[in-house]
């Protein structure tokens, strides 16, 4: 029998988030060797990368970074809140924004394929990590944006690095105001600056929903349009940023919190793990 300890276990499973019964076979496997026990684990696992391929990865983070009026953002994934949290996990997200800060590729395809510091390919790191680790591990969603930027990263549990994050792209300097409305868009989740950029075919999707939902609610008939129009404003409202109210000032739209900074925003990206 090999010769190890529960804490020589632990520490391993520690070290490589890999599962209890997996670490104690390596350690069996390795003669309760250690150092060898870590790259039995690394080896399997680069052979069972393909094997992950399938599975959910709902678990993850959102890290961010603002370097002068550049912001970068990324979502990175993995199965479970048990890997989410260690600190390898943690540290391959900053070393990952880190090279989106420098490449800034808008998008995760071209992102995968940039080199990194070590010369490696951000799939190649990613391939690694899925090895040492034990499970899927992938980049669902990237962002890059010009400002000045306004973030906020928000943790949906103590114990859980940011599970949500926004980046904001403002018309002029209002830090304050840009991070204020970045928490307001993490809470209120809208998902277009204005009503400008809603998409008419959504809108009409919505038209006919409320009409239909409308008519099952036994609504009279020449009250249908007014009742129509009323919940489709109402919609717009509620998926546009400038109109909707503003989270630490409900009196107030966003629009108006902008207008009294002397700003405005241009964009914004939000990010939700597994969302």
């Amino acid at each position: 029998m090999a010769n190890y300890t529960a804490d020589d276990v632990k520490r391993l499973r520690e070290a490589t988030a890999a599962g209890m019964l997996d670490c104690k076979k390596a350690l069996d496997e390795a003669d309760g060797d250690y150092d060898k026990a870590v790259e039995i684990i690394r080896v399997k696992g680069l052979k069972g990368v393909t094997k992950r391929e399938g599975r959910l990865t709902s678990n993850g983070l959102v890290v961010a970074k603002v370097s002068g009026e550049t912001g970068v953002m990324l979502e990175l994934n993995c199965e479970t809140d048990f890997v989410a949290k260690g600190e390898r996990f943690i540290a391959l997200g900053d070393d990952l924004v880190a090279t989106l800060l420098e490449v800034k590729t808008p998008d995760v395809a071209s992102f995968l394929a940039a080199k990194t510091s070590t010369g490696k390919t951000v799939q190649e790191v990613i391939d690694e990590g899925n090895a040492t680790l034990g499970e899927k591990i992938e980049i669902r969603n990237v962002a890059v944006i010009n400002g000045p930027v306004g973030l906020y990263l928000h943790k949906t549990s103590p114990d859980l690095p940011p599970q949500v994050g926004v980046l904001v792209s403002l018309a002029k300097e209002a830090a304050e105001v840009g991070r204020d409305v970045a928490q307001h868009i993490a809470a209120f989740a809208p998902k277009f600056v204005n009503r400008d950029e809603v998409p008419a075919d959504l809108i009409e999707n919505e038209r006919r929903v409320a009409e239909e939902t409308a008519k099952a609610e036994g609504k009279p008939e020449a009250a249908l349009s007014k009742i129509v129009e009323g919940r489709i404003t109402g919609f717009v409202k509620e998926v546009s940023l400038l109109e909707q109210a503003f989270a630490k000032d409900a009196k107030k739209t966003v629009q108006q919190i902008l207008d009294e900074a002397g700003t405005a925003v241009k964009a914004f990206h939000r990010f939700r793990v597994g969302q």
